[in-house]
């Protein structure tokens, strides 16, 4: 699937692509509710339908991806809270992984991380799991003030990073993501099946595996 001789640098997204998105989906729709519900003294079904109310309207936005956003309209501390048991456990590389990244280092490929992920929370799961030690580079959409779903974002990781569009690989598990990075002109892209190892998907219309070992030699 991937010719490894016509590319010089990779391009990973983090969650669901390096890192299982179990942690973020349980985050998000478990435990910060029932965190939720504590602090504000209410029900946790009026914690979800006020959460999931505010997360569908932002969805695709910087904001949607803010850590200091969320906490200031919801009057939380969500860094605190993504770090609590047993949210923080669930924090894991996918399958292969580590054995992925060491590949593209004895390959001698320019690795570098570009994630949405807000800075506290990129941290923190640099913080809990290996992918750290292999990269080159770390991106984060906040630095450039657009999401990677802007063609703005691509434009200035460009210009940050210099490399070459039609010799670099970007994997991603999101579709929307993964067009417009190809509407930028990157020449390889590549999906993600199962970014949540307790949820069955399939990416359908883009070039897409379930694990790094189906495109490693």
């Amino acid at each position: 699937m991937i010719n490894w001789q016509a590319i010089d640098t990779v391009l990973l997204d983090m969650d669901g692509t390096l890192l299982d998105l179990h942690y973020d989906n349980f985050f998000w729709m478990t435990h910060l509710p029932k965190r939720y519900a504590e602090i504000k003294d209410v029900t946790v079904d009026e914690a979800k339908a006020d959460l999931y109310s505010r997360i569908r309207e932002l969805e695709g936005t910087l904001q949607w991806y803010c850590l200091d956003y969320w906490s200031e309209i919801l009057d939380v501390d969500i860094g605190s809270i993504k770090a609590e048991s047993p949210a923080v456990e669930k924090i894991k590389e996918r399958p292969y992984t580590e054995a992925f990244l060491q590949f593209l280092r004895e390959e001698q490929k320019t690795v570098a991380l570009v994630t949405n992920s807000h800075p506290i929370g990129l941290d923190l799961k640099l913080e809990k799991t290996c992918i750290g030690d292999y990269l080159d580079h770390t991106i984060h959409s906040h630095q450039f003030q657009y999401p990677k779903e802007e063609q703005a974002f691509w434009k200035r990781l460009h210009e940050h990073l210099n490399f070459d569009p039609e010799r670099t690989l970007f994997i991603d598990d999101n579709a929307t993501i993964l067009r417009a990075a190809q509407h930028y002109g990157i020449s390889h892209t590549l999906g993600i099946h199962q970014p949540d190892s307790q949820v069955e998907r399939q990416l359908h219309g883009i070039p897409s595996i379930y694990h790094f070992n189906e495109i490693m030699p």
